[in-house]
């Protein structure tokens, strides 16, 4: 007995290591390929079979199944963020039951409960897009009765409007993984996604830099542009990719894609923001001016070792240093771009831009971290590294609030929150050396596997999110002239050592 439709109108099925959806080549099956999800699969019959058919259900594509598995968790993040919501908290309800959110108390700092309209009626922290997005949420919340408190169906509106964003993060990271589109699943079933999703509005930034890289993958450098500087004028962290597309448009020859994206996102920064600082410029001002004197963030190690080494100041200014910390981690990227044995992959050297960017800035607020999954699903996919790193970024939460709530309300001290902070930037360095390995062994990508006896010719991608840089020339390390890189033939000349694994 067969399931589904019938014969006549059912799609091409197809059996063994073939599948349509990769132009051929055989596709990536995490319950074959990866340890994790084959011993997890053993709860539902094991992985799937040699000759297990691709194809058969019209409606339930890999698309659409990682799509509800984004529902799933985004109903999880709901349930998490649920005590929250009516924004009664009282006796430190926020901390006790873990379900803290910006959301919330912003919705009246900002007075978007009196109708301000940001920027315009009052001055708001987070750059413009953002405060837009603010503002439209409270719009929306206003002219539709839900029948709760004004905070509630405000808060409402706002989850359900990044929960849009979330399901646009899965989206692009399936478009971006190539061949290996069940990747996307580590993304769409983040226990990340569960604690931070709802916690501020960065998954907006996130899905405005996913759509950007999909144009970039499409080959489509100036659109990509707008999206990132789009990202940009949401949150600031997109502006960072333009480093290591510099990097490797110089070493693939392909700098007119690089200056088409520069000014796409140049001329959407500026769209969003030139009106909004000519008409408002002490509130655009603003968000310039708290993060000049913003001190040491409480998740960062500047705070930490701070508190640690007894000094009296509680939040410390590290500008100076931090920001010099930033230029040079960002510098050791770069090189490391222009200096490896083979051109890294974009996803990569993205990761590592925003990874350090993050562990040496003054501020890593907990929801940032949603900056880095899909970039590090992409740039190291493997269920044990990143639900390892995933779980410390969960470890972070729970003694923060509880530092928050304070030792006389049964809270913890400051120590059990620096030592989660600790462990979570240990995992993110983790990550970050596995990555950098990958980078200098190319050969130890699992993305740019090599052929093995059971896949079929040319089953191996170069850059799935590349565009125009997936299989473009390699102009090779940059080294000095006559120094041969690892021994071996000089690779600045040697055109036969191009685009090999």
């Amino acid at each position: 007995m067969t399931f589904g439709p019938s014969p006549a109108s059912s799609p091409p099925v197809v059996r063994g290591p073939l599948d349509p959806a990769t132009d051929g080549r055989r596709p990536f099956v995490p319950s074959r390929d990866d340890p994790v999800v084959r011993v997890a699969s053993g709860a539902i019959g094991g992985p799937w079979g040699r000759h297990g058919a691709v194809g058969l259900h019209r409606f339930w594509t890999p698309l659409r199944v990682l799509l509800a598995l984004t529902l799933f968790t985004l109903a999880l993040a709901w349930l998490q963020k649920s005590p929250c919501q009516d924004g009664a908290w009282t006796n430190g309800k926020q901390y006790t039951h873990f379900c803290y959110s910006d959301v919330i108390p912003l919705y009246f700092t900002e007075h978007l409960n009196e109708g301000a309209v940001p920027y315009a009626d009052h001055a708001v922290e987070y750059p413009v897009l953002t405060g837009a997005f603010m503002g439209v949420a409270a719009g929306i919340a206003a002219k539709i009765p839900l029948g709760m408190p004004d905070v509630q169906a405000y808060f409402t509106v706002t989850a359900l409007l990044l929960s849009i964003c979330m399901l646009v993060v899965t989206w692009s990271t399936y478009r971006l993984a190539g061949r290996r589109r069940w990747d996307a699943a580590m993304v769409a079933l983040s226990p990340l996604v569960i604690v931070h999703a709802f916690t501020n509005w960065d998954l907006f930034a996130v899905a405005l830099a996913g759509v950007g890289l999909v144009a970039w993958q499409s080959r489509r450098p100036g659109l990509a542009g707008v999206f990132l500087g789009l990202g940009t004028a949401a949150k600031l962290y997109p502006v960072l990719f333009f480093v290591p597309l510099l990097a490797l448009c110089w070493r693939a020859g392909q700098m007119r894609a690089f200056w088409r994206a520069a000014a796409g996102g140049a001329i959407a920064w500026a769209v969003v923001n030139v009106p909004v600082a000519l008409l408002w410029p002490d509130s655009w001002l603003q968000f310039l001016k708290l993060n000049r004197e913003r001190p040491a963030d409480f998740d960062s190690l500047w705070y930490g070792f701070d508190q640690i080494l007894g000094k009296d100041n509680p939040a410390p200014q590290v500008n100076g240093p931090a920001a010099v910390l930033v230029v040079l981690t960002l510098a050791a990227v770069f090189l490391l771009a222009l200096m490896a044995p083979r051109r890294p992959r974009l996803p990569q050297l993205l990761f590592l831009v925003v990874a350090a960017f993050l562990l040496t800035n003054k501020v890593w607020s907990p929801q940032y971290s949603l900056w880095l999954l899909p970039l590090a699903v992409l740039a190291r996919p493997s269920w044990r590294a990143l639900l390892a790193w995933q779980v410390t970024e969960c470890l972070v939460w729970v003694p923060r609030l509880l530092w928050f709530l304070g030792t006389g309300s049964k809270g913890v001290d400051y120590e059990w929150f620096f030592g989660a902070v600790l462990l979570r930037d240990v995992a993110v360095l983790a990550l970050v050396a596995l990555v950098v390995r990958d980078v200098l062994r190319p050969e130890l990508d699992i993305v740019r596997e090599p052929d093995r006896p059971d896949r079929v010719a040319g089953a191996t991608e170069d850059d799935p999110a590349g565009g125009v840089l997936d299989w473009a020339d390699d102009r090779g390390p940059l080294v000095l002239p006559g120094v041969r890189s690892g021994g071996g033939p000089d690779l600045i000349d040697g055109d036969e050592n191009r685009n090999t694994t």
